[in-house]
């Protein structure tokens, strides 16, 4: 192999040019998990791993259990397979638990406490399908239980990595739980080392050109199990040395990826948070101007697969709004790809009209 071409590589595997999807099940399916803690943005990540997606569609998924939304992997929110949601949150719940134990103790939420909520969820769920999250909180309130934000969170956190609650379909713009088992049906269990070897699989497969320190901080596994897990799937890859570094990913035919191709990435999207260094996707004079953490959690404007900028939204009557900030004037022709990119936005949306501030 020649000079690797990261970006456009990962670009086909994460399904963001030629996708074969049709549904919102396989797209999660095929990532793994995606991260999915902004909901709305979430959902447009996964509508432009898709062919005529749209934002019902992916509601729709939710409500049907055909994904789940529930804390898995590192300790934030991610869609993830029905299929695949026990043996994920088996293999990475411990680590998440003991990362949360040291809020647990500032805010007071001992054994005792943690176990009289699993009780209470079980009471409060039990005949009914679902519960909105402020209804929850109101019924630990009537039981002695203290919801304030971040206690609240940090018990339903628990709740989910315990495997007794996860996500209902939404009450007009509210968040529900469920009962876990009455949710995600019953598969076979399976052991640690068959479940990394199949986290890391789905991984860089769907991930990658990337390096074992990505696929550790994108897992939360320790060093140790992140490199087992590479080490049981790499006769199925290839890998490439570059900058010192050691990629591993699926080769796959020509992509075939446009010049001047545009995408409105959401924040936290997979094809730049699921990668320790971001090195690969964005020009280092810019990493300040994207996100001065350097983190580059924000809704991002991506030509030919590097980020050139940021964007906002926002809903106006039945137009979308779309708020530029690129790092350097964008070209005439860039300009009307991220028009055609905001249309395919509000055509998800369900909105008729574009306006370009």
């Amino acid at each position: 192999m020649g000079l690797l071409n990261i970006t456009d590589i990962r670009l086909q595997n994460q399904h963001l040019v030629n996708t074969e999807f049709s549904n919102p099940a396989d797209v999660v399916k095929s990532m793994g998990a995606v991260q999915s803690q902004d909901y709305n943005g979430a959902k447009w990540a996964l509508g432009q791993r898709m062919k005529n997606a749209t934002d019902d569609l992916i509601d729709k998924a939710l409500a049907d259990g055909d994904i789940i939304r529930t804390h898995v992997l590192r300790p934030t929110w991610h869609f993830v397979h029905p299929a695949d949601i026990r043996w994920m949150l088996e293999l990475t719940a411990k680590r998440i638990q003991a990362a949360a134990a040291s809020y647990h103790r500032q805010l007071q939420l001992d054994k005792q406490i943690l176990a009289k909520c699993e009780n209470l969820i079980v009471k409060a769920l039990n005949g009914r399908q679902q519960m909105a999250r402020e209804e929850v909180a109101a019924f630990f309130n009537q039981h002695g239980i203290a919801t304030n934000e971040q206690r609240f969170v940090h018990i339903m956190e628990h709740l989910e990595l315990e495997q007794l609650v996860c996500s209902g379909g939404r009450e007009g713009k509210r968040f529900t739980y469920a009962l876990f088992d009455e949710r995600v049906p019953k598969t076979k269990p399976i052991d640690k080392a068959e479940a990394i070897a199949m986290l890391a699989e789905r991984y860089f497969t769907s991930h990658g050109p990337a390096t074992i320190a990505d696929f550790a901080w994108w897992s939360g596994l320790t060093n140790t199990d992140a490199k087992a897990g590479l080490e049981a799937v790499k006769s199925k890859l290839s890998s490439h040395e570059a900058d010192g570094n050691t990629y591993w990913f699926v080769e796959r035919e020509a992509a075939g990826v446009k010049t001047n191709m545009v995408q409105l990435l959401p924040n936290y999207d997979e094809y730049i948070v699921s990668y320790k260094d971001r090195g690969a996707t964005i020009d280092t004079k810019y990493i300040s101007k994207a996100d001065p953490r350097g983190t580059i959690f924000n809704h991002t404007i991506l030509i030919n697969g590097k980020i050139e900028g940021l964007w906002k939204r926002a809903i106006k009557k039945d137009a979308l709004e779309v708020e530029l900030t690129p790092f350097k004037a964008l070209s005439q022709q860039n300009l009307k790809a991220v028009e055609k990119a905001a249309k395919a936005y509000a055509k998800f949306l369900g909105l008729r009209h574009v306006i370009i501030v």
